[in-house]
């Protein structure tokens, strides 16, 4: 949805600047190349100031915000970035929120100004870097794992993200459309409608499918806990409401909760949560503004898995620690507070709601109990915004003998991320597990994922030992509606990738052998989209994949630099989110 960003800045500083043609795509970072093609260059300070004064307050104004709007959706319209519709309903639902937050962050005078005339005229610091405080705590010294002894305790956590119920689903409903969600609507009379179970393309899930995978993984166990990482609703982001939001909240609560019964939950905020989708503003936003309605429906919903202190801290912002086990501790952080498409970080994108200074008291206090810690989140860590991305690897690095294992979704591919000692980045010491999508959007099967971890005991490292990949396998699904479908073992991943084990060495050991073994790569690329692909992967797509492999922390060369199409690469994952 980075075209609402675009479509909003072009219409706020349109009516200055009418004589100049519509530019192709306007973000925050490109104001100031904006400034110099409208002319901003002689404003004096002043003159700026005054300027920006008249229009920080104008848009508080209802009116002007419509006004604001109307323009945006012209825009949208003109540029074709979506259909008069669509359009026309996105305008509608982000104009107060990203206007406001505009208001509050860029156009604000001193920063605009610093922007556009100089720093000699104020100080703009939106996006800039920023360093956390680590304790004075000396690093202990690394201990590499290893593997249980025999017989040791082996944990089944069952790992559930992206599921995108679309209460709209529609079965024989077309699976191509112009609007960003399409299986919806009336059926088409076409014999290449959508599935009963689910279709390939841009479609989500009907609520049945989802059901049929909580009815499967309920018979699958026993599991030790559950590790749920968000994304609920569907991706008809252009006509969602906070009351659907909620609703899509407490329906897939509710069946969990039916088909899993006491088994622990312990679930993460997902950027699709929120009505706009993206749209986290940081806990000083209050009022109707703020995501206290959000926040309050989820500890309402999931006060059955967490205990009162973890839905204190989730009731602020959206994040929570749990002691899980005697010497196990999950965080799970609310990754919102690193992504780009987050408006509201334009007001201030310095550690938002204080999460990662937050983290590291946790993960201090948990290395002086000698406890270990599982992390839980939604996006992953590499695609995070720099700076907050460089910053927690740093917390990683620091604690890496007491972060045993990280989880995350998203991205709705089966996929990974390495972290690197910051001293040579040659040391693997962490690896962020992305786990596949429940949901089909776009052009991929329904997964989950089954992680095997060094379980409770004495001396565990709590460390993933392997993981297992469940898909339904659509075309075989939909072509015996009448029957409870077949979710499947799709691969686990020591036996099928002939590794060792599965600690961060054996992941870097595997990126190795990508390099040299073509049909191990393409044994990947085909597990990368769960087990339905058509396209091929080869020269620059492959080394631009194998680096995002190795980028724990965003826009970082080095990580890459011997992979030598990575860097000029016109091939970008098709990251669906």
């Amino acid at each position: 949805m980075l075209y609402v960003w675009s479509v909003f800045a072009v219409a706020l500083v349109w009516p200055s600047v009418s004589s100049v043609p519509l530019p192709d795509l306007v973000t925050a970072q490109e104001l100031s190349n904006l400034g110099l093609r409208f002319g901003w260059q002689n404003l004096t300070c002043p003159l700026c100031k005054a300027i920006f004064s008249a229009v920080d307050v104008s848009l508080q104004v209802e009116s002007n915000m419509d006004m604001v709007a109307e323009l945006a959706e012209k825009i949208c319209v003109k540029m074709r970035v979506e259909e008069p519709r669509v359009c026309h309903q996105v305008v509608q639902l982000f104009k107060h929120e990203v206007v406001m937050a505009w208001a509050l962050s860029v156009l604000r005078p001193s920063e605009i100004c610093a922007l556009l005339v100089g720093s000699s005229c104020g100080h703009w610091d939106i996006y800039a870097e920023w360093n956390i405080s680590l304790p004075k705590t000396p690093k202990p010294p690394v201990v590499p794992p290893v593997p249980p002894p025999p017989g040791a305790n082996i944990s089944r956590v069952l790992f559930l993200t992206d599921v995108h119920w679309d209460k709209s689903y529609t079965p024989g409903a077309s699976p191509s459309c112009k609007e960003p969600l399409c299986c919806r609507g009336k059926p088409s009379g076409s014999t290449k409608g959508a599935g009963y179970w689910g279709e390939y393309g841009a479609c989500d899930l009907p609520l049945h499918t989802i059901e049929s995978l909580l009815r499967h993984v309920a018979t699958q166990g026993p599991f030790d806990r559950v590790y749920w990482a968000g994304d609920i609703p569907a991706h008809n982001v252009w006509e969602q409401t906070r009351n659907n939001q909620i609703n899509a909240l407490e329906t897939i609560t509710n069946l969990t909760q039916k088909y899993l019964g006491s088994i622990p939950v312990y679930p993460a905020v997902g950027n699709h949560e929120s009505a706009p989708v993206n749209g986290f503003p940081p806990p000083y936003i209050h009022g109707n503004l703020s995501s206290s309605w959000l926040y309050d429906a989820m500890q309402h919903a999931w006060r059955q898995w967490l205990p009162e202190s973890a839905l204190e801290t989730l009731r602020i912002a959206g994040y929570y620690t749990v002691q899980i086990s005697p010497n196990l501790r999950l965080v799970s952080l609310n990754m919102n507070f690193c992504a780009t498409e987050n408006f509201w970080l334009l007001i201030n994108s310095t550690d938002p709601a204080g999460q990662l200074q937050w983290l590291v008291r946790v993960l201090q206090d948990a290395e002086d109990k000698m406890e270990k810690v599982h992390i839980i989140g939604h996006i992953p860590p590499g695609i995070c915004a720099k700076t907050w991305s460089w910053n927690y690897y740093r917390i990683v690095n620091r604690y890496e003998s007491t972060i045993s294992a990280q989880f995350f979704g998203h991205t709705h591919l089966d996929e990974f991320e390495i972290f690197y000692d910051e001293e040579t980045l040659t040391r693997p010491l962490s690896v962020a597990f992305i786990a596949p999508s429940i949901t089909t959007y776009v052009n991929l099967n329904p997964g989950y994922r089954v992680y095997l971890i060094d379980g409770e005991y004495p001396a565990s490292s709590h460390m993933v030992l392997d993981h297992e990949t469940y898909i339904l396998n659509l075309t075989q699904a939909n072509a015996k509606v009448t029957e409870e479908p077949s979710w499947t073992l799709l691969y686990s991943a020591v036996k099928t990738y002939g590794m060792k084990s599965a600690y961060p060495s054996d992941w870097d050991n595997l990126i190795h052998r990508f390099l040299q073994d073509e049909r191990l790569f393409q044994t990947f690329w085909y597990l990368y989209h769960k087990g339905h692909v058509e396209e091929v992967c080869k020269e620059s797509c492959k080394s631009t994949l194998l680096c995002t492999l190795r980028s724990g922390r965003s826009d970082d060369t080095q990580l890459c630099k011997d992979l030598k199409f990575a860097q000029n690469s016109d091939w970008k994952p098709k990251r669906y989110c």
